[in-house]
């Protein structure tokens, strides 16, 4: 990552809380302590945050907190044509007609593209799914109740009934942050919450991961691995990794990326 894209990713996770540590802005742009020290130094001399022990803070810190993990405009443009080519197979799952749960995240935002001559019911947390969906396809959306989170770019809600309880779907399609032997995780104990109530209205789990969330870990599991029935990756995905899932029973798709993204994804199915 260049210096200037990591200074606007350190900018924008000030935007929306008032803190920020330097093990944590390491984890979110790949990038040595040395390196994000010295970034936070810079940013500080241009008066643009204000530097602490350990971390950096906010010079005009937002009244509403926001979210741990990488922005939604960050994460869109990584591995685009991997979570492509994955959420193309995931929408080949869904038939006309069908109730499925989209949850918010730029893989899962990805199933878009290919949902504009589909005729489904769609709950969704993600407010650019929602907005593409009634847009530029005939699809019923129903949105919770909640909170818009703007640099994550979904809705969420503390309380129980934020109108998700009261629909039933066939499938929940989401994302991770990691996933592991411990299980699927995430970085934000509000987004895990939001994931929970979700995941109780549908009857099938389907994970929507590119390859490299198989490496990456967090400090919250969401639930275990085998909650999900069915997991959709790319096929750069490792052998300890493929054999982990098929130990546990779990349906795995490996898709083929093109590297012309105009192309159609190959893909197999294991499991």
């Amino acid at each position: 990552m260049h210096e200037s894209e990591r200074h606007l990713l350190i900018l924008s996770v000030l935007q929306e809380k008032p803190m920020a540590t330097v093990r944590e802005l390491v984890d979110l742009t790949d990038s040595s302590e040395a390196t994000i020290r010295r970034d936070i130094l810079a940013l500080d001399r241009q008066k643009k945050l204000r530097r602490l022990r350990g971390g950096a803070e906010t010079i005009n810190p937002r009244s509403i907190a926001g979210l741990a993990g990488r922005p939604f405009a960050f994460n869109k443009s990584v591995n685009v044509n991997k979570k492509r080519a994955i959420a193309k197979v995931a929408v080949d799952m869904c038939h006309d007609g069908e109730a499925i749960i989209i949850n918010g995240g730029t893989t899962t935002f990805q199933m878009v593209h290919y949902l504009t001559s589909r005729h489904l019911q769609v709950l969704t947390n993600s407010f650019p799914i929602a907005e593409h969906l009634l847009n530029q396809t005939q699809n019923t959306v129903i949105v919770p109740g909640g909170t818009i989170y703007r640099e994550q770019n979904i809705i969420l809600s503390s309380f129980e009934n934020d109108g998700s309880r009261h629909f039933h779907a066939t499938k929940i399609f989401m994302g991770a942050q990691g996933l592991g032997p411990m299980g699927i995780m995430e970085v934000d104990s509000l987004v895990v919450q939001a994931e929970e109530k979700l995941m109780r209205q549908a009857d099938e789990l389907v994970l929507l991961v590119d390859s490299s969330k198989f490496e990456k870990r967090s400090s919250l599991v969401l639930c275990p691995l085998e909650r999900a029935s069915t997991i959709i990756t790319d096929d750069e995905i490792s052998d300890k990794a493929r054999q982990m899932v098929e130990d546990l029973g779990i349906h795995l798709i490996t898709v083929g990326v093109p590297a012309d993204e105009s192309s159609s994804a190959v893909y197999a199915f294991n499991g």
